[in-house]
């Protein structure tokens, strides 16, 4: 018997992704991958994986799943609020999230709901087995191509896992939750902003926009105040790099994200720093934000510290408690009181 997980109820929009498909956008081909690579970075260290393993991106609700292999290790990161069923009678019982967890057959992962981000994370130790498309196993639902069959999960659906069993280790969690930084969504001029008044400037700057309902792994459609064009809003189509925020004749910014179109015909205010890309990955309809330019250099650092936070925290992880319970050798090693056994003193 194949070892698997099985969808007993889909989520709103789960995709298989691991980092993207590099190296194809000049034969038309998306990047796609992991909206937020931190929490899919950290969900893979967790379970002990490479960065790049494909995951399970949960987006505003995740699925049910039902353990069809001996056993599973598998990581949750992001903010849910899973349970477990441990057989069709019993009653769900809680789980943590950020941690790792030890799941065995007929067990059902609820893995629940998103709060107050648009994507979450499930990594499974060893991977999931799947043949990748063009070197990726991510999902791209446009072209139907990556993941499992190109695109989100079904009822019924079975996700072959690379191991029939996990091996006896504690279960690890983040000692904190990560760090991603807040205040303006920091950018770098171009290529395009000649393309638009000092005024037009101005309005993208200082202004705060509202992500909108037409907000998606292609892109972020924002409201507020009309960004005016000194050129016109075309230009002969050329490259999409991930986080390009373009500018309609409408007036207001789009930032395209992991789905985006490899090519585009309007001009480009300007690029989202890539340290900031997990933000707008973690955004939902309403909230707002505001655009701070910078230099090169200072985007360039922004990521080497944010890479340097990311390392810490997979060098932070601490032994995670069996939820529900005591783990009673990790009681002996470390809170063990001389004097007191049990809460009784010595007589």
């Amino acid at each position: 018997m194949s070892a698997a997980l099985k969808v007993v109820r889909p989520g709103l929009f789960d995709t298989l992704q691991d980092f993207g498909r590099i190296g194809f956008m000049a034969l038309g081909m998306p990047t796609a991958g992991a909206m937020d690579r931190i929490a899919l970075a950290l969900a893979n260290a967790l379970v002990d994986n490479p960065a790049n393993t494909a995951g399970l991106e949960i987006g505003v609700m995740g699925p049910d799943l039902l353990v069809e292999a001996d056993s599973v290790r598998v990581a949750l990161v992001g903010p849910l609020s899973p349970t477990l069923v441990e057989s069709p009678d019993s009653p769900a019982k809680p789980m943590e999230s950020d941690r790792t967890h030890l799941l065995k057959r007929g067990q059902i992962l609820r893995v629940g709901m998103v709060e107050g981000s648009s994507t979450a994370y499930l990594a499974v130790a060893g991977g999931f087995a799947l043949a990748p498309f063009m070197g990726s196993l991510s999902t791209y639902v446009r072209a139907g191509v990556g993941g499992l069959d190109g695109r989100k999960l079904a009822q019924g659906d079975s996700l072959g896992l690379a191991r029939d069993h996990a091996p006896p280790r504690d279960e690890r969690k983040l000692a904190a939750a990560f760090d991603y930084g807040s205040g303006p969504i920091r950018v770098v001029w171009g290529p395009q902003e000649d393309y638009f008044t000092d005024a037009g400037l101005r309005s993208f700057t200082e202004s705060e926009y509202r992500v909108s309902k037409e907000a998606d792994r292609m892109g972020i459609r924002f409201d507020g105040p009309v960004i005016e064009h000194s050129r016109g809003a075309d230009i002969i189509s050329d490259g999409i790099a991930p986080g390009a925020i373009q500018v309609p004749g409408a007036g207001l910014p789009i930032v395209l994200l992991a789905d985006r179109q490899t090519v585009g015909g309007y001009p480009k205010i300007a690029t989202v720093a890539s340290a900031d890309l997990p933000r707008l990955g973690r955004l939902l309809p309403g909230q707002t934000v505001r655009f701070q330019p910078v230099s090169v250099e200072d985007a360039e650092r922004l990521r080497r510290e944010q890479e340097a936070r990311l390392l810490r925290a997979v060098a932070d992880f601490k032994v995670a408690r069996p939820p529900g319970g005591i783990d009673l050798v990790r009681l002996y090693e470390e809170n063990l009181i001389d004097g007191v056994i049990y809460g009784h003193p010595k007589t």
